[in-house]
């Protein structure tokens, strides 16, 4: 009668709830820092948190080396003085105007960095951790 087929149930995958989970993570951070009277440098820590979250869960694959959380670590220890050191401006322009390029840089650093440390420490070929 008509061209489609209906989807099967098997074919169906499992929702993903990550940007949910990040969100979830990432809010009350958010709510601490508007409490504390800083949303700016809350939005932008939050901003950067979630896509550090964004870049764990590309590479989840490599969760089971100890080299892959030692790496995340440090990226995330280097955070710390960088949201101290860093003044934040205090403007009429949207904070996510200059948090968004910072969020995606980092986020793509921290991909960079994992994707180093594996080709540093990881016995495996890069073709056999499927994380692509």
């Amino acid at each position: 009668m008509l061209d489609y087929e209906r989807p099967s149930s098997e074919s169906k995958g499992r929702a993903d709830w990550t940007g949910l989970i990040v969100v979830a993570l990432v809010a009350p951070v958010f709510f601490l820092f508007i409490y504390l009277g800083k949303p700016d440098m809350g939005f932008t820590l939050s901003l950067v948190l979630g896509l550090n979250m964004v870049a764990i869960k590309l590479r989840w694959k490599l969760r089971k080396h100890a080299w892959f959380w030692a790496t995340i670590i440090l990226i995330l220890a280097l955070h710390v003085p960088l949201f101290f050191i860093v003044r934040w401006p205090q403007s009429s322009v949207p904070t996510i105007v200059y948090s968004m390029p910072l969020g995606i840089a980092d986020g793509l650093f921290t991909l960079g960095a994992i994707s180093l440390a594996r080709r540093l420490f990881s016995k495996d070929s890069p073709a056999d951790e499927g994380d692509e």
